[in-house]
């Protein structure tokens, strides 16, 4: 799983977060503990909607009514032409 733009500027947010954090007068180790908390937060929310939208999304959206394709066919236009 190589890092892509997105990874880095989440990495960078939660650095700032930390140093936030610490400037606030939190402890270090508690500033840690929830940066890195809200780091797997955010990584377990995002895997969760990517796989919940492929499962909605199928095999691909229709760009004439915008339905979920199924078997290679739209149910909506393909139903119209018969």
């Amino acid at each position: 799983m190589a890092f892509q733009r997105k990874d880095f500027l989440l990495i960078a947010g939660i650095l700032f977060l930390l140093i936030g954090l610490m400037g606030v007068g939190l402890a270090p180790i508690y500033s840690v503990i929830i940066s890195i908390t809200i780091y797997a937060g955010i990584k377990i929310f995002i895997g969760r909607r990517k796989k919940m939208i492929e499962k909605e999304v199928g095999e691909g959206i229709c760009v004439k009514c915008g339905s979920k394709i199924e078997n290679q066919k739209c149910p909506i236009c393909d139903r119209k032409k018969s």
